[in-house]
């Protein structure tokens, strides 16, 4: 069963897991000095906080597969969304050794599909995520992913 994916910059990672550890009523699954994980069950969800690495708020969204079956299935429903997709495959992200493919939705949210194969110390180096308040699929670099090319501005503020 896929489980959702939730990545939050805080400006105080401490305050944050207080807060997330109370809201959750569980302390988190991984704790590093600028990174916080909480795999729950009820809701089903991996929720991660960090600190330093892009703005505060949602930085991105994802859907996290538990086998290669599941990864496939995501990557073939990403083909047939409307966007660019960035096979990133095989990666360092978040202290985790994983496999991603990233797409952006109409509003420029983020969404990354991933499976994870082991652990790490290393939190990752890719670019943080840049916020861009333009067109639909403004595909951007999430807290592990190399950026996307924008698509053509479009609307009021294009």
């Amino acid at each position: 069963m896929k489980r959702l994916h939730v990545h939050v910059g805080v400006d105080d990672l401490a305050t944050s897991i207080t807060f997330y550890s109370t809201l959750f009523a569980a302390p988190p699954t991984v704790v590093e000095a600028d990174y916080a994980k909480w795999m729950l069950d009820d809701p089903r969800v991996n929720f991660a906080i960090s600190a330093g690495h892009a703005g505060r708020g949602i930085e991105h969204l994802g859907i996290q597969a538990e086998d290669a079956e599941e990864l496939a299935e995501m990557a073939a429903r990403l083909a047939q969304a409307e966007g660019p997709v960035l096979d990133e495959g095989a990666t360092t992200c978040c202290y985790a050794q994983s496999t991603k493919a990233w797409i952006s939705d109409p509003q420029g949210v983020v969404w990354e599909t991933f499976l994870t194969s082991g652990v790490t110390s290393d939190y990752g180096n890719a670019p943080a995520l840049a916020r861009l308040a333009s067109s639909a699929h403004a595909a951007v670099g999430a807290c592990c992913a190399p950026a996307l090319a924008p698509a053509p501005a479009t609307g009021c503020c294009g």
